[in-house]
């Protein structure tokens, strides 16, 4: 049990205990440690502009506000989504002024810098090539998606990690000294550390408001069920749009492909529980039995399509389970990818090739003038011929060699597929060759 003082700060928790140097900072050992990246950048002589991306609550803001402080720096801090055109060049003036009247440099800390549009990047852009601003921008999304490749090649990115269990616990110890009387139970403490998912800042709240809600109370011993019942509802990080979805829909896709049917439902439930539309994962399902199973199963697909049919009936959380059960088929299936490559190479050949008539042969003959003309002449019904196969036939136009795109695989029923097409080629060969001779 950990006993908490008396001592309640005006000021949020979360802002009581803000570092005051760089050895305070909880968290970020692979880049804030002696001989380590971002320790080193801070050590050396100048500052260069930096990007801070990682999760929320690891230490963004706090990193930026002490570089500037190490190199006595004055610092301007702006939201990307808050300040335009307008409010950055008024912080190049006021970095010029600093800078002529005192002889400080300016460090422009933007939050969610991913937010800037190309007019704010095209009016920073300038200063921060002379070097009158030194940036420092904070984004929980990658940079190299939506930060031009101007600024992007002038900042160095650091990338944050999101908090351990072990770096909140070490948190919560330097809380103790500004919270109220109460104790918390290991088991409380395990489950707030949970619910913060590595965010240091909504842990802080959360032990804050844990506390606060106790006191008032008139509660002494916080437990798991108190935990339980005084937090609000809470979803571990998934943005919708961003790239931690997109990082997660990746590792479920490469789970079902790579036969770990474990792993593909971990990170569906991730997903679910972080508030996906659960119809978006019935697509990718679908899609997955057809461009990884393909032929080798071709049940896959109709089992896919069939879950997704069950979630439209049932909803959540029931109809979860029917994805559930196509996610894991399609996981344990054996694995295909050759109609997709054939697909996309047949697709490639095309747009890559100038239009071709049709042969004659193939064309359909409805009136007397076609047939006059020689369309359906010579063409062969396949159901007329041995084994219903016209061998020796050309389905291509005539001046397009024979593709062989679609390669079956040596496993499922492509494996059958594979050796069906092996006799029937072996066939037109036959033929082919009686004819050139």
């Amino acid at each position: 049990m950990t006993d908490l003082f008396t001592t309640r700060p005006r000021a949020p928790l979360a802002e009581q205990l803000r570092p005051q140097s760089l050895d305070d900072v909880v968290g970020q050992s692979h880049l804030l440690g002696a001989g380590k990246p971002l320790r080193l950048a801070l050590d050396s002589k100048k500052l260069h502009s930096l990007i801070l991306w990682g999760p929320p609550g690891v230490g963004k803001t706090t990193i930026a506000r002490l570089a500037a402080q190490a190199f006595d720096y004055d610092f301007i801090a702006e939201s990307a989504v808050a300040a335009g055109v307008k409010e950055l060049r008024e912080a190049a003036a006021h970095a010029r002024q600093t800078l002529d009247h005192h002889g400080r440099s300016t460090v422009l800390f933007l939050d969610e810098i991913h937010r800037l549009n190309k007019s704010q990047q095209d009016a920073l852009l300038p200063h921060v090539e002379v070097g009158l601003l030194t940036l420092i921008g904070a984004t929980t999304e990658n940079p190299s998606f939506e930060v031009n490749s101007a600024l992007l090649s002038r900042a160095q990115v650091y990338v944050l990690k999101p908090l351990s269990d072990d770096e909140l616990r070490a948190l919560f110890a330097r809380a103790q000294p500004v919270l109220g009387a109460s104790t918390f139970e290991p088991d409380a403490l395990d489950a707030v550390v949970g619910f913060a998912d590595g965010d240091g800042r909504k842990f802080l709240n959360l032990v804050e408001q844990l506390a606060n809600a106790a006191s008032s109370a008139g509660i002494t011993r916080i437990d798991s069920g108190f935990v339980a019942g005084a937090s609000a509802a809470t979803t571990r990080r998934f943005d919708k749009g961003g790239e931690a979805f997109y990082d997660q829909i990746s590792a479920l896709i490469k789970s079902a492909r790579g036969s770990d049917p474990d792993a593909a439902l971990y990170w569906m439930a991730r997903m679910i529980d972080g508030g996906v539309d659960v119809r978006y994962l019935a697509r990718r399902i679908v899609i997955l039995a057809s461009e990884e199973v393909g032929n080798a199963d071709p049940r896959a697909l109709q089992v896919a399509l069939n879950a997704a049919e069950a979630y439209e009936r049932l909803g959540s959380p029931e109809g979860e389970l029917a994805l559930a059960q196509a996610l894991v088929y399609v996981a344990v299936a054996p694995k295909s990818n050759a109609v997709s490559m054939a697909w996309h190479e047949a697709l490639s050949f095309v747009r890559n090739d100038r239009t071709r008539a049709v042969p004659l042969h193939l064309r359909n003959a409805p009136t007397q003038l076609m047939k006059d003309l020689g369309y359906k002449k010579d063409y062969r019904y396949a159901h007329d011929e041995p084994d219903a196969f016209a061998a020796g036939e050309n389905y291509f136009p005539d001046d397009v060699p024979e593709q062989r795109w679609y390669r079956p695989v040596p496993r499922g029923l492509e494996h059958k597929i594979g050796e069906k097409l092996d006799h029937l080629r072996a066939l037109n060969d036959q033929v082919r060759k009686v004819e050139k001779d």
